[in-house]
């Protein structure tokens, strides 16, 4: 797959005088309008259409003048058209998400109409999909290529109104009410926001970024308002109100019942500039006006001119962009914010579609069941005495997954990558861990593919009868009549550490616990404890949960954590052979370019990690890094899987790049030496 789109991508463009094939999916209104786009560009042809029926299909490609044979009565065979290079979603926005990630696996660039997704968590399992494939992806924001939106950042840019302080957008208009229709529909992801809101909201981050030198920018602080119909139950107008670092605010308005006057106004120190037309700029090709007003000067219009269809510009900067993978215009990252920023509207407004609710997420974001280990590279498995499933050598931590829907797509692609192990606790986000791994067990059926470590009775309710009642509140959040393996998350040495044993294997005798052990144990605490389960006949600690990293700790990152990167921890566990699950495997992020001397903004990073030691090790991680053509986290987790007594990292990425990142590190393979090196052992 990844062969075919590094072919294809090679071919976009007229580079070699051959138009780029587009296959048009979904054959509405927009389709027919992107359509007469692609005729008028310089770089693109109309090469197939797909539609849910064939006549539908047919009667398009008669009107485009489409070859009959390229015309498909099915998604699935425009995607496995030859003669398609790009493909160009117009389907209702629900099946945006699911179909451009299929597109991206079929091999096909994609651009896709507004919005990308239904939300964040969505939009970035579509742009993992493209980013996996080898394939561009751009969001059809068309504004966003017009010269008109160049020339208006470069007014900002220069200065000409001053500095920025007020961002008026708008972009509504009064449908007729039709319940069966899209716009009104909960079903179809109907109303303002994600319909039209899209557009000022990504104006206003344009420009925000603009004014302080950068592509875009996020808003600090999201507040909103809005009607749902009483019918709909959709967002029937909206507004927003923003604010950005620098003093810069924005007030936005969306609807889909409420007329509008579509402009875009930015108000400045030194004057204002007024955009008339800021989204539909010049159709059919023209001219576009940018009105400045500077203070005591008369309004000057600026006039921008480009002949081609506005949607041929917008299928010219796919062409152009091929090579990247992504386009300045609307690269990944401005879409995922603003998936991020509408999230953070809609939320204002409290609106939340029926299929979002985690009762009805039953299946992935690309439409199809969970197939267990389909990618590469895929986590080998390791075992457990005692344990009868294997487990995964990477654990995925779950604790900082407060969106369900984020966790869904994130659960989903550790799965498919093989991995089936996951740490959660009973006090985790306030339970909240818990409860949203249990909604994705069940929705997706897993729960016996599924490795579940669960940890309690942490401090200050660390003792022997806890263990038993909060357990029982974790199965019946998690959905499940037992764990796979059970960790105290805490020790109380004020405890005889034989009580603490009995309580954990009568869990075990009840079947509500498969294995046990220990987190933020102290070493000797672990013998006490395994001896007293050989006088009594009964289970050992199975594993053990304690930092270790390459990175020493300089401070505990909570009171009460306990390190096993010393030189006499790892001893003990080479001896003894007991599983080490090492939490903050990879230092928190201090092997990333969030961690430099000169880097002060993460208090708990600086306070935990931050030596001359430890930078040293850092320094070393990136030049072997650089040498292997992989991430610094990637080094740091091989160093982890590398040592000679068994480990099973927990790992906390929080985006699925984050976890990609983290995956390379299991084909990396590292000598004594360079084990040895990286700890500074060597010189």
């Amino acid at each position: 797959m990844e062969a075919r789109a590094a072919d294809k991508k090679s071919e976009g463009g007229n580079a070699a005088g051959r138009r780029m094939g587009w296959g048009i999916l979904g054959t509405g209104n927009i389709a027919r309008k992107f359509a007469a786009g692609v005729r008028g560009s310089r770089t693109g042809r109309l090469a197939a259409v797909g539609s849910r029926s064939l006549e539908s299909a047919r009667a398009y490609a008669e009107d485009h003048g489409i070859a009959a044979e390229h015309a498909h009565g099915s998604y699935e065979a425009l995607l496995a058209d030859e003669a398609v290079d790009a493909v160009y979603i117009s389907t209702p926005h629900p099946l945006h998400a699911r179909w451009a990630i299929a597109a991206a696996e079929a091999g096909k660039h994609v651009l896709c109409e507004k919005p990308l997704a239904m939300n964040y968590a969505e939009a970035s399992a579509v742009v993992d999909a493209a980013r996996r494939n080898s394939v561009f992806l751009m969001e059809a924001f068309m504004y966003r290529c017009h010269p008109q939106t160049a020339k208006l950042l470069e007014l900002i840019r220069s200065g000409a109104i001053g500095e920025v302080q007020l961002i008026e957008a708008s972009f509504s208009f009064r449908a007729a009410m039709d319940l069966g229709g899209r716009l009104f529909s909960q079903e179809l992801g109907g109303g303002g926001i994600l319909d039209v809101g899209g557009y000022p909201m990504s104006m206003a981050r344009l420009i925000a970024g603009a004014a302080q030198g950068r592509p875009f920018m996020e808003p600090e602080a999201v507040a909103g308002a809005g009607v749902l119909g009483a019918a709909s139950r959709v967002d029937e107008w909206a507004v927003a109100s923003l604010s950005f670092s620098g003093g810069i605010l924005a007030q936005l308005t969306a609807g889909v019942r409420m007329s509008g006057h579509n402009v875009v106004r930015v108000r400045g120190t030194e004057g204002w500039l007024e955009v008339p037309q800021p989204w539909v700029v010049a159709r059919d090709g023209g001219d576009g006006e940018i009105h400045l007003h500077c203070n005591g000067a008369a309004r000057e219009v600026l006039r921008v001119h480009d002949p081609r269809p506005l949607y041929g510009i917008e299928a010219d900067t796919v062409a152009a962009h091929l090579g990247d993978g992504e386009a300045p215009a609307m690269s990944h990252a401005d879409t995922l914010g603003n998936m991020r920023a509408l999230d953070r509207w809609r939320e204002a407004v409290g609106l939340i579609y029926d299929f979002e609710r985690p009762e009805n997420r039953k299946l992935p974001v690309s439409g199809q069941r969970l197939a267990p280990a389909s990618r590469a590279p895929t986590i080998p498995r390791g075992s457990l005495p005692g344990l009868e499933k294997a487990v995964s050598r990477l654990i995925l931590g779950v604790d900082n997954q407060r969106d369900g829907r984020a966790a869904d797509v994130m659960f989903d692609a550790f799965f498919e990558y093989g991995g089936n192990a996951f740490d959660t606790a009973f006090t985790y986000l306030g339970g909240l861990s818990e409860v949203t791994l249990g909604h994705w067990m069940a929705n997706r059926g897993v729960r016996e593919d599924t490795v579940i470590l669960d940890k309690g009775a942490h401090t200050p309710n660390c003792f022997p009868d806890k263990i038993g009642e909060q357990l029982a509140v974790s199965l019946e959040r998690l959905q499940s009549d037992y764990v796979d393996i059970y960790l105290m998350h805490r020790d109380n040495p004020e405890v005889p550490v034989e009580e603490f044993v009995d309580a954990l294997y009568e869990q075990h005798r009840l079947g509500r616990v498969r294995v046990y052990g220990g987190s933020n144990w102290t070493l000797d605490r672990v013998e006490a404890a395994n001896r007293h389960a050989r006088r009594r006949g009964i289970p050992e600690f199975a594993a053990v949960s304690n930092q270790f990293s390459l990175a020493r700790m300089v401070d505990p990152v909570w009171r009460g954590c306990v390190s096993a990167s010393d030189a006499e921890s790892r001893r003990w566990f080479e001896a003894t052979g007991t599983a080490l699950f090492p939490w903050s495997s990879q230092a928190r992020g201090f092997f990333t370019d969030r961690a430099a001397p000169h880097k002060q903004d993460d208090p708990q990073l600086v306070r935990c990690w931050y030596a001359d030691d430890n930078f040293e090790r850092r320094e070393r991680v990136l030049r072997l890094a650089a040498d292997r053509g992989v991430d610094g986290v990637a080094v740091a987790l091989a160093y982890v899987l590398h040592q000679p007594f068994a480990t099973f990292p927990l790992i906390g990425p929080r985006t699925l790049g984050e976890l990609r990142g983290s995956l390379r590190g299991l084909g990396l393979r590292l000598s004594a030496d360079e084990l040895a090196w990286l700890n500074l052992e060597t010189l």
